[in-house]
Formats: C-alpha cells, sequence, structure tokens
C-alpha cells in the first residue's frame, strides 16, 4: 500500500466518523434552521399583534422615561432589564421585564410599546410559537448552556468532515469531468455523485455556516468574557460604589450616548444591575446605519446617578465575530433574496446529509469500505449486485 493510498485511508475514516456522528444533529439543525430563515413572515401569517398609530414622517420619538413608566403599568411587580428598539418596525420598541434586577434574562417578558406616542400595544407570549421552539431546537435543544455546546461541538465535526470530504472526494474526479453525474450506472453510484456533487458545490456555504453556527454557540460565554474583561475595565472606579439610590432620567441617558457616538443609533439599553451592564450604570448599545455596521454595536455607559457618560469604546474583536456571525449564519442581512438563497441552499445540504447516510447504510451492507466505494465505484456495483 503506498503512502497516497494510507493517506487517503485515514481521510476516508476522518471523513466517516466525523460525518456519522454529527449527521443526524446537522439534519435537525438544518430542518429546523429552514423556518428560522423566514422566521419574521412565519410569525406575521400565524400571529396577529396591535400596530402602532400612524404618524407624520419626522415625528419625534416620545419621552422614554414616560414610555417607561406606562410599559411598568402592564408589569406590577417586575423590573425593568432592557429597552429594545425594534430594529424591523421603527416604530414600536420593547421593555423587557423580569421578576428581580438579577432574575434570569432569558425568562424575561416583553412588553410592547408604541415608539411615538408611549402607548401600550401588547405583551405577546412567545414561548408557544412554533419559531420561538425551532429556535430553542436549533440554539439549545432546551438544554441551555450545555445544549449550546454540544451543538457547538458537532458543529465542528460538521466543518471537519466537509474538509476530509474534500480529501476524499479529489482523488475520485482524476478520471471523470468535475461534478459527474453517471446517470446509467446503479442506484448506489448515482446516490454517490448526487452526494460528492452537492457536497463539493456547497464546500464554501456549508463551512460559512457550519463555522458561523459554532461561534454562535459560545455566544454565553463571550458575553461572560466582555464582561470580566472590558466591561470591567470600563467601570472600575465604580466597583465598590453604593448602586444609586434615584436612577437619572432614562432618554437624558440615550441622547448623551447619542451625541457620544455620532453616527449611529440607540440599539439597546441595559439598565444599572443587568448582566450587560454595572449596578451604576446606563449601558447604551448603539449601532451603525448600513446593513453590516448595523450588526455591530458600541456600548457608551451613562451614570445612572448623575447621568453622565463614563466611557463608550469599541467592541473587542471577539465580540464583533460574533455579532457578525448571527446574521451570516441565517442569512438576514440581505432581505427576501437572500433568504431565499439560504433556504435552496440549505434544502441542499439536507440532500448531501440524507445520501450520506443512505450510502454508508448501503456499503455497510455490502461491505464495501469507504475509500473503495469513492475511488473504485465499480467495486461498489459488483458487492451490491452479489448482496
Amino acid at each position: 500500500m503506498t503512502p497516497a493510498t494510507r493517506s487517503l485511508r485515514r481521510w476516508g475514516l476522518v471523513h466517516k466518523w466525523t460525518s456519522l456522528i454529527c449527521t443526524l444533529f446537522m439534519l435537525m439543525l438544518c430542518i429546523t434552521g429552514l423556518p428560522l430563515i423566514f422566521h419574521e413572515e412565519i410569525d406575521d401569517l400565524l400571529h396577529s399583534q396591535v400596530k402602532p398609530a400612524e404618524v407624520p414622517a419626522g415625528t419625534p420619538s416620545a419621552n422614554l422615561d414616560q414610555l417607561l413608566s406606562n410599559a411598568l403599568k402592564h408589569a406590577p411587580g417586575e423590573v425593568p432589564h432592557f429597552l429594545v428598539w425594534d430594529r424591523d418596525d421603527p416604530n414600536a420598541m420593547f421593555v423587557s421585564v423580569g421578576k428581580s434586577i438579577t432574575s434570569d434574562p432569558s425568562q424575561n417578558r416583553f412588553i410592547r410599546m408604541d415608539t411615538h406616542t408611549a402607548a401600550f400595544l401588547d405583551a405577546p407570549d412567545v414561548t408557544g410559537r412554533f419559531t420561538y421552539i425551532m429556535l430553542r431546537l436549533h440554539t439549545d435543544m432546551f438544554a441551555g448552556l450545555a445544549g449550546k455546546l454540544f451543538l457547538g461541538l458537532m458543529g465542528i465535526l460538521f466543518c471537519v468532515a466537509i474538509i476530509s470530504g474534500i480529501v476524499v472526494y479529489a482523488p475520485s474526479m482524476r478520471k471523470l469531468n468535475f461534478g459527474a453525474y453517471r446517470s446509467k450506472r446503479t442506484r448506489i453510484v448515482r446516490w454517490l455523485d448526487l452526494h460528492n456533487i452537492a457536497g463539493i458545490l456547497l464546500v464554501m456555504w456549508t463551512l460559512v455556516v457550519g463555522f458561523t453556527g459554532v461561534i454562535n454557540t459560545w455566544a454565553d460565554l463571550v458575553v461572560k468574557l466582555w464582561q470580566f474583561g472590558q466591561l470591567a475595565e470600563m467601570t472600575a472606579q465604580y466597583r465598590d460604589r453604593a448602586p444609586p439610590a434615584h436612577l437619572a432620567s432614562l432618554h437624558s441617558a440615550v441622547d448623551v450616548a447619542a451625541k457620544a457616538v455620532p453616527g449611529m443609533q440607540p440599539s439597546f439599553v441595559a439598565f444599572p444591575g443587568t448582566i450587560l451592564s454595572s449596578k451604576s450604570h446606563y449601558a447604551v448599545f448603539l449601532r451603525g446605519n448600513t446593513p453590516v455596521t448595523s450588526r455591530l454595536l458600541k456600548p457608551a455607559l451613562i451614570d445612572a446617578e448623575t447621568g453622565q457618560l463614563t466611557d463608550t469604546r469599541d467592541m473587542p474583536w471577539y465580540v464583533s465575530t460574533l455579532f457578525i456571525s448571527q446574521p451570516l449564519h441565517f442569512g438576514d442581512y440581505g432581505g427576501m433574496p437572500l433568504k431565499v438563497l439560504w433556504a435552496l441552499l440549505d434544502i441542499l445540504t439536507i440532500v448531501v446529509l440524507v445520501t450520506g447516510v443512505y450510502l454508508w447504510m448501503r456499503r455497510r451492507k455490502s461491505g464495501v469500505s469507504v475509500e473503495r466505494a469513492i475511488a473504485r465505484p465499480a467495486a461498489i456495483e459488483a458487492s451490491v449486485a452479489a448482496s
């Protein structure tokens, strides 16, 4: 056996086992990810919501202190964690409330408010929605951080399977045209060709989606790293300071942040004591105005007692990488054409995964190894015919 043959066999084993271990989970992720590409359209179709009042263009936003006060009237006994501008509807905002300032924000309720009139719109319970269930399955399988990290591991195996598949696929094409489909050969050879064609055409997309998916599973760890790194540095002088007895104006804090970071607009505010701020600050996160920069956030810390700017910095590279990977993973930054493209590529990935499982089952039945199946398709036909 030549060194090249031994190397190909090793790569074949890597491709086989990484694929087998991650395939079922990748199928689950592809199936649940498909409706998530169109989550906004699905929610609009399945769920009605109160529309904000129609106002003339240029109408100023309502005072945020009044808006917050109106929202909390519909959340007795609860406290605000975040104030969020609706990215898809500039006429609506969300107030995220929890049972206490230290409660788990993943259990928060969202109160939807009219941006211009400060009127209450609704407080939808999204936990029973189809898209919410798909999202939880896709991100952590309802298993929290452990589920995220496990799916991240499956994503790494998926990327290794893709790379090893390229290595294994290359020698089989020496005597065939690129992307050849042998329609007159036996079924298993046709399935092998379909698997190879779809797989090689999807290499770049699957690597991008797989790698960004892995990054997204580290989101909780990235937030913790930012908390104990940059955020701790920005608030070091306030570490021993008691929480403010009275909070400064929220509306003024947002204005101060917007003036400190010109060319950007508020995306959300984290209240003092929440996981994205200190006990002494409003953390106003601002975003850019282009499809790419709108995904990048810059925090401005406003002293919650005096209303003065404490610090503002660009996010570290690892946080920016996370911000960019999230929309890239779901293809939700280029409008409907990109969503349709992402959906088609997702379906083709399902084809690759299903054909891969089929080929493994057939090879196991016929006793033909992965290496021989790819390098000598004729051996497959003989084995299958005899089985």
